[in-house]
């Protein structure tokens, strides 16, 4: 007979599930296992929301495993390391990411990249090497492998720099990969959300020329303004976009909605690459045409292994780089999902969880 939550591991853990498919959190008593040799245990600081928290606690893409408790923008302070644990110590700032286990042995494994690991191991609602559910960072203590522990400088302002560990490495990630980071490229950023903001300020550290191309007139200022746009583009503005034809060397989609791919195609240069990093929820036409006509290239991007997510958070705190947040209350987050659903939030909701989840 399976242990409940609550018995299966030896350390009492607290924090914010949903039984099922409507998504709504309830307080929740569950169990971590005890620190391994090469575990590091934390205590949760702050958890950021993620779009993707919202498809998993709804099952919209079919693989939820409930009770669940999402989070995998998670910041805290190490109270509790393993014998073999080298890399932090207790009292360090730490994060947790997407992630909290891979095989360790295949090619992606070996080349850093554990990220596509055929057996990644999600940091909730998936299955641990030992059988048990993974529990994300709406909770009050979080234990992990040393090896997917990332390591916050001391100049980083930790609610903050929470989101950045989905957000930020899923836009740096793909800038480095595929060499969109040269000072002087012309980089175009589609939606300007949790992603897209980031994606603008790693860009702009990168020393490229930044154009945000959105549905909404009225993000015009704050993209230009508060995060340093270089230009602005209506994507249903036929002349904006023409005129804007083959000037751009990359772009960046971060949009999740169905969207046509033919403009943003067009707004490449000849050799220039469209990285999709959103995931709609329907097939998105591919125009073959603009891509011959121009050796043009379409591909995708999915957060980024353990090495590239410690570079990246180093130079977002050498750049002074971190998310615009709206810091919620653990008592919020219900209503903070629904605002996220409809997209009212700049740009990320981020949970004080030390300070405001309670055990009632």
């Amino acid at each position: 007979m399976a242990k409940s939550p609550e018995t299966e591991h030896p350390v009492k853990a607290f924090g914010l599930a949903a039984a099922d498919s409507s998504g709504h959190l309830s307080p929740f008593k569950f169990s971590r296992r005890a620190t391994g040799d090469e575990d590091v245990q934390l205590k949760v600081l702050y958890c950021g929301i993620c779009h993707s928290d919202l498809h998993y606690l709804k099952n919209e893409w079919g693989i939820s495993q409930y009770p669940l408790v999402p989070g995998h923008e998670i910041v805290g302070v190490v109270t509790e390391v393993g014998k073999k644990v080298k890399k932090v110590k207790v009292g360090d700032k730490v994060g947790v990411g997407c992630m909290v286990g891979s095989c360790g042995s295949c090619e992606s494994c070996k080349e850093d990249l554990e990220n596509y690991c055929p057996k990644i191991i999600p940091t909730y609602s998936a299955n641990y090497h030992d059988g048990s559910i993974t529990y994300g960072g709406y909770s009050d203590i979080m234990v992990a492998e040393e090896h997917f522990i990332v390591r916050i400088p001391d100049n980083m302002p930790l609610d903050s720099a929470a989101p950045l560990l989905c957000a930020g490495i899923t836009t740096y990630s793909p800038m480095r990969y595929f060499g969109l980071d040269k000072p002087g490229m012309h980089i175009g950023v589609v939606g300007l959300g949790g992603l897209g903001h980031v994606a603008v300020k790693f860009a702009k550290a990168f020393g490229s020329k930044v154009t945000v191309i959105s549905t909404s007139p009225n993000k015009k200022d704050e993209a230009l303004s508060n995060l340093g746009a270089d230009s602005f583009l209506i994507s249903k503005d036929a002349d904006e976009m023409q005129a804007a034809m083959g000037t751009m060397d990359g772009i960046i989609d971060t949009v999740s909605a169905y969207h046509p791919l033919m403009p943003l195609i067009g707004l490449l240069k000849a050799h220039g690459k469209l990285v999709m990093l959103g995931a709609p929820d329907k097939p998105l036409e591919l125009p073959v045409f603009p891509l011959l006509a121009g050796r043009k290239m379409i591909s995708g991007s999915g957060i980024g292994g353990m090495k590239e997510t410690q570079e990246m958070i180093d130079f977002a705190a050498k750049h002074n780089i971190k998310a615009d947040i709206e810091l919620i209350s653990a008592d919020y987050v219900n209503t903070a999902l629904e605002r996220l659903a409809k997209a009212d939030v700049k740009y990320r909701f981020v949970i004080d969880v030390a300070n405001t989840l309670q055990q009632s």
